[in-house]
């Protein structure tokens, strides 16, 4: 593989562990540069695996992966100080302060130039909403404030990609907005953010890419509105006679019927065409139409016609 506009990129990326188990199978992923990347699956998809061999964390039992145009896990030594991650919650030092960790971390790292150190420790608890609880020991933090702090170290150095597993885990609404807000503006400043998370919700609103693996196999991925539009919308009927309406849909074919007060959905026919046929047919039967339509397709439908299951969060 040469050097691409990708920042990681796999080829036949697979693992096998011991006993036969595979866990990851023939990966082929392309995530652009200058992307915020959605990776989903549900439970024992190869997700955290995946992020692991990308990160040189395992060595994969074949293919290749190349993170920032170089192999891993050889090139690692060149990689990792260009990558910022938080991989399966942050590891602290309980008996530190937040500000403590944040320079140990920092001292860790032999390009850190120790003498603007305390301005990127304060910046980084800045940027994600800890400055005010920076001295309070690390045990005392509530599970989303070390999901924070563990951000704030990723962020200590400017970045060219950063990997986040589960990056809003623990989180209340505000803070899953700020930190939402935070991986746009990295976004924009250039850095490349591949994030898996639960919240498919969450994904919709803050990614431009995303893949859904299943099994440890990658099924799709694409631009967030090509997977999206690649799966059909439910149509949906507002009208007082639901009855009425649920009978005549089904006459014509619409199936996975459902009525929630005053509106009937349900799995529209495969031509569609067929969709000014219903409305008069339903005009006809006496039901008076107040809206009809077909609703956008969601990530989440989609995610769920692809894998067939709905969203498991330990992938």
């Amino acid at each position: 593989m040469t050097e691409p506009a990708a920042v990681i990129e796999t080829r036949g990326l697979t693992k096998r562990f011991r006993g036969g188990q595979l866990a990851v199978a023939g990966l082929d992923l392309v995530v652009p540069r200058g992307s915020v990347f959605g990776f989903l699956g549900p439970n024992g998809s190869g997700k955290t695996t995946t992020i692991r061999m990308l990160m040189g964390l395992i060595e994969p039992t074949a293919g290749l992966a190349r993170v920032l145009g170089e192999p891993m896990p050889a090139a690692g030594a060149r990689v990792l100080p260009r990558v910022g991650a938080l991989i399966e919650g942050p590891a602290l030092y309980g008996f530190l302060s937040g500000r403590d960790n944040l320079v140990r971390f920092d001292a860790a790292d032999p390009t850190a130039d120790p003498r603007t150190r305390a301005a990127r420790v304060s910046e980084a608890l800045e940027r994600v909403g800890l400055a005010s609880a920076a001295g309070k020991k690390a045990r005392a933090y509530s599970l989303g404030m070390k999901q924070r702090l563990g951000l704030a170290a990723a962020l200590l150095r400017p970045r060219e990609l950063l990997v986040l597993d589960e990056p809003t885990n623990g989180l209340d609404p505000q803070g899953m907005r700020e930190i939402r807000a935070l991986v746009r503006s990295l976004a924009s400043g250039g850095t490349t953010v591949f994030l898996s998370s639960h919240l498919l919700d969450e994904i919709e609103q803050v990614c431009t890419h995303a893949a859904v693996m299943s099994r440890g196999r990658l099924l799709v991925q694409g631009t967030v509105g090509e997977l999206a539009a690649s799966t059909r919308g439910r149509l949906a009927v507002t009208t007082p006679d639901t009855a009425d309406a649920v009978r005549v849909l089904k006459e014509h074919g619409v199936n996975d019927l459902a009525v929630a007060d005053d509106r009937v959905t349900g799995e529209p026919p495969v031509a569609p065409a067929d969709l000014a046929d219903l409305n008069a047919a339903l005009v006809r039967a006496g039901v008076r139409v107040r809206a009809f339509g077909t609703e956008r397709a969601s990530l989440e439908d989609a995610f769920v016609a692809l894998t067939g299951e709905g969203f498991d969060v330990a992938g």
